[in-house]
């Protein structure tokens, strides 16, 4: 059992962290309201569970020190009324952010360098020519809950923070439950869960996707599509259209923590329905040297050619 006690303002510093990578908009939004989860929720966070604030805190430190990641990824995504699984294999460095991406099953190989290709990605899509597209463009968001860029623990990172900040009472529902064992990692349990999960209405403006609306208003994007089906509409929503929107990020995570890396080994985001994605890593090798030549699409073991 930890017992390490953190100051609130320590604590809010790590979590603003995660958030300053977002909109101006979402800052002010962001800092008002988690600030207010601080000042209201905090004291009764340090009796109940004070080893989840500390368990954060460290995670938060071990995702800022990751520069390159190996990493086995098991996804299970929630598409409608079913679910779409996948299994794949990343090396991922973080700055200048570069990645390569195997789908074995699928035979589709995707290569992405943000200073070359006009920050486009190379896809490699089972025995069809080399595309190059945008990450975040329709062909390589369909049918997807994240584009490429959301690959790694800044992810993660980002999605805890943002639960927190939109939920008043996050800390307190942020809660440790022992440690377990996942795969061959040793981890510390955490589980949030807030009963009052629900949607809200929201009238569409003025050149509003539903991305930029999830964004503004620190609401999950998948939860957002979901409701309004809207899946795979990626242009501009009808101005006046009104839609609903969930008043949390969502409604029950479970993460677990490797005790020695301090990193997420599983997540898994529920709504109202039930699990809506799940993201698990069996295997990760943290901060080794990835070659230049793996990052090149000529690399012989890759099928670019």
């Amino acid at each position: 059992m930890l017992a390490i006690h953190l100051p609130s303002s320590l604590f809010t510093s790590y979590i603003i962290h995660y958030l300053c990578n977002i909109t101006n908009v979402k800052k002010i939004i962001v800092a008002i309201g988690f600030l207010v989860a601080v000042g209201v929720g905090l004291t009764s966070f340090r009796v109940n569970s004070i080893e989840t604030s500390t368990i954060l805190r460290q995670m938060y430190d071990s995702i800022r020190n990751v520069k390159t990641l190996r990493i086995s990824i098991v996804a299970i995504e929630r598409l409608g009324n079913s679910f779409a699984s996948a299994g794949s294999e990343v090396k991922l460095q973080m700055n200048p952010r570069r990645l390569y991406f195997n789908n074995k099953a699928k035979k589709l190989e995707i290569l992405f360098d943000q200073n070359s290709n006009n920050n486009k990605a190379l896809v490699k899509p089972n025995h069809l020519p080399n595309l190059n597209l945008d990450p975040t463009g329709n062909m390589m968001r369909k049918n997807q809950h994240y584009t490429i860029h959301e690959l790694g623990f800044d992810f993660i990172g980002r999605s805890i923070a943002l639960t927190l900040a939109k939920d008043k009472e996050g800390l307190k529902n942020f809660v440790y439950k022992g440690k377990s064992k996942k795969f061959n990692y040793n981890c510390y349990l955490l589980q949030y869960e807030n009963s009052s999960y629900t949607y809200i209405e929201y009238t569409v403006g003025a050149k509003e996707t539903a991305s930029s609306i999830a964004a503004k208003l620190i609401v999950n994007d998948y939860l957002l599509r979901y409701k309004n089906d809207l899946l795979n509409d990626f242009g501009y929503l009808k101005k006046g259209k009104k839609i609903l929107v969930p008043n949390l990020y969502c409604k029950k995570a479970v993460i677990f923590i490797d005790e020695k890396l301090m990193l997420p080994v599983a997540v898994s985001l529920y709504d109202d329905i039930g699990l809506f994605e799940s993201y698990e890593y069996p295997s990760m090798t943290i901060n080794s040297t990835i070659k230049e030549e793996e990052f090149n699409k000529d690399n012989k073991e890759y099928n670019f050619r």
